[in-house]
């Protein structure tokens, strides 16, 4: 008999690395029809952009490393990695944003550390970060909820304002995302920053026609439908439950505490938890099973960190959303994790 050893993702899940990625992809469908609903055919578009420049990236490096890149691709990890991205990123971000972004993900923070189960850092998320801080004003370029949009973007502007930056009536972006009224409406999250820097309360804040009252036009429901596609991959235990559970308890706790000290200086812990990248983060990010926690006091440690971190990076930190921060941060204090938190030896 021959004895194997085996990298990273250990699993006790008779499910394959193939059949898990398959069901975290079926599992994000809802969260990506959401998006779409709300915020245009750009994340498809884009979507399509990723899992072709991928595919792509993934087969140059096995045949440089000399593996065979069919067996390799078959784990699908590498179109996850660009699915998280592609639904990352403002939908209408130029072309070569993607391209950059999965560059840095698949050859530098994936296979510059050997492949798959030996990143320790998320891939997608150290694409995000890079492109945030290397290209600020595109990243943020989110543009407004379709029923907020005076000029509607139809699919063939889509295409157009990515791989050309203008629509088809020569308008660019940055002209489609400010209103009649010269005001460019920015997410949920950046306006309710931005309101409170400039001396607004909270509750003022609030009153913006993005919110309408709650969590943000549209971002409520791609929360939700994250939210949905999360507790699936729960049920069918693809993924376990600690991580996601411990990160939103410690969101919810953590802000709901600074609300109730200071109501007009923090956000509610309904914005929190179902706006920006909460459920996206916390059941399909967060959840890797190769650069989170691996042992079940840790994932609780590794959630609530990370649910802590959101808090601290989003109220006080410089960007409006620190999903993709505080995930990379968790991951650096993995080892530490578990260290103090790995299961006692029978009889000791």
């Amino acid at each position: 008999m021959a004895f194997f050893i085996a990298s990273s993702p250990h699993t006790h899940s008779k499910k394959s690395t193939p059949d898990l990625m398959k069901w975290v992809m079926l599992a994000a469908l809802p969260g990506l029809v959401a998006q779409t609903y709300f915020f245009g055919w750009g994340t498809i578009i884009q979507l399509l952009l990723a899992l072709f420049i991928a595919v792509l990236l993934e087969t140059a490096v096995l045949l440089i490393r000399k593996r065979h890149p069919l067996s390799a691709l078959r784990d699908y990890s590498a179109l996850v990695t660009a699915w998280l991205l592609a639904v990352a990123i403002p939908p209408y971000s130029p072309w070569w944003i993607i391209v950059i972004g999965l560059i840095f993900a698949i050859i530098i923070a994936k296979h510059l550390y050997g492949g798959i189960g030996q990143n320790i850092f998320n891939p997608a998320m150290v694409a995000y970060v890079v492109l945030l801080i290397s290209f600020p004003v595109q990243m943020t370029s989110w543009i407004t909820p379709v029923e907020l949009n005076q000029d509607p973007v139809y699919f063939i502007d889509a295409f157009s304002l990515i791989f050309s930056g203008f629509n088809h009536e020569g308008l660019s972006l940055a002209q489609i995302r400010t209103g009649i009224d010269g005001v460019t409406m920015a997410t949920p999250l950046d306006a309710f920053k931005t309101a409170l820097h400039s001396g607004s309360t909270a509750s003022e804040a609030m009153k913006q026609p993005q919110f309408h009252g709650f969590a943000g036009i549209g971002w409520e429901w791609v929360n939700l439908a994250y939210l949905a596609g999360g507790l699936l991959l729960i049920k069918l235990k693809v993924i376990d439950w600690h991580i996601p559970v411990s990160f939103l308890a410690s969101l919810i706790i953590v802000s709901s505490f600074f609300f109730m000290i200071t109501p007009g200086e923090t956000a509610s812990p309904i914005l929190h938890i179902l706006s920006g990248a909460t459920m996206l983060g916390a059941f399909f990010i967060a959840t890797d099973p190769v650069s989170a926690s691996t042992t079940v006091k840790g994932r609780i440690v590794f959630g609530a960190f990370i649910g802590f971190l959101v808090f601290v990076i989003r109220s006080w930190g410089g960007f409006p959303d620190g999903i993709a921060f505080a995930i990379l941060l968790a991951n650096m204090c993995v080892p530490m994790i578990d260290y103090y938190t790995k299961p006692r030896t029978y009889g000791h």
